[in-house]
């Protein structure tokens, strides 16, 4: 038997682990914000009184809908003018000791872009039991599949990011003092400071998905990223209003005309610390939301936006 009150009280309860889950599979807080409305719209037609364990069914039905949203993105994505970043978001994370690393790196865009290289159910099952500690039980219980198989989803996943990956996040100072040499690139037009921060293999690439002028290719290598950081980048920001911002738990960077973003960018850290991804997200559609603040609860894993 359904009792509305309590079900609302349940689902909310639910809520920002939910959007936590969604925006780590979809990279977009939009297509996020909509499964999680999706889910509560079966959530309101479902006989709850026969659910025995809700947070495990609100779970299931949240990541399937997640993956019917991933099959057509897929499809959307190959016509995509130029390379596609993930949303980026102001989330600010918690940098205390008992501070969840697992859940903390699984926030930056350089880790939501790794998830590209796996399929929906790799990225689904690798998520639920690496991000998120569900058992391999309860993940072949989402996905449903078997336990076997749910292994299988987990250790392939792993085995697409074994490679060195940029998912390193590096200590506030160190990320202050890289930020610092970025400016001084951008202001003085010199790599001096900049080059012994890049890594040999560093990779820029910009996303403007056709409505904002953005470079089409990705550059790569330490020398021609920091040449177009410093000669390029500091002319065409030369006249904009640049401001240290957090992006995804990363210190980074948004560039404004006084009034709207025009440009947010990123990084992502090798292992020893160097920059080995630089991100410049430039379509409009993706930069509505920085002005909001997200919350993370590094205990759960979910995400909660300022009212």
């Amino acid at each position: 038997m359904r009792q509305p009150g309590r079900d609302l009280v349940e689902f909310e309860a639910n809520r920002p682990r939910l959007l936590g889950l969604a925006y780590r599979m979809l990279g977009s807080l939009a297509d996020a914000e909509d499964a999680v409305q999706d889910t509560f719209v079966k959530w309101q037609m479902a006989e709850t009184g026969g659910i025995r364990n809700p947070e495990a069914w609100l779970t299931s039905v949240c990541t399937n809908r997640c993956l019917d949203l991933l099959k057509s993105a897929h499809k959307k994505r190959v016509d995509y003018v130029g390379p596609w970043i993930p949303e980026p978001l102001h989330i600010e994370l918690d940098q205390s000791p008992e501070t969840d690393l697992e859940r903390a790196q699984s926030l930056t865009i350089a880790f939501l872009s790794l998830m590209e290289r796996l399929s929906p159910k790799e990225r689904a099952a690798y998520l639920l039991h690496e991000v998120f500690g569900k058992a391999y039980d309860d993940v072949a219980g989402t996905l449903e599949t078997s336990e076997s198989a749910a292994r299988q989803l987990v250790s392939r996943a792993r085995k697409h990011l074994a490679s060195p990956v940029s998912r390193f996040v590096p200590s506030k100072a160190h990320q202050t003092e890289t930020l610092k040499a970025f400016l001084a690139a951008l202001e003085t037009g010199s790599t001096s400071r900049l080059e012994g921060l890049l890594a040999e293999n560093v990779r820029f690439q910009t996303d403007g998905g056709g409505k904002a002028t953005a470079l089409r290719r990705i550059i790569t290598g330490s020398e021609p990223v920091g040449k177009y950081v410093a000669r390029i980048l500091g002319r065409l920001w030369s006249h904009a209003c640049l401001k240290p911002y957090e992006i995804n738990g990363i210190h980074g960077l948004i560039v404004h005309d006084g009034r709207d973003i025009l440009t947010a960018m990123t990084l992502g850290y090798d292992a020893d610390g160097h920059i080995d991804q630089i991100y410049n997200i430039r379509n409009p559609d993706k930069l509505r939301m920085l002005t909001a603040t997200v919350h993370h609860d590094a205990r759960s894993g979910a995400l909660r936006l300022d009212a």
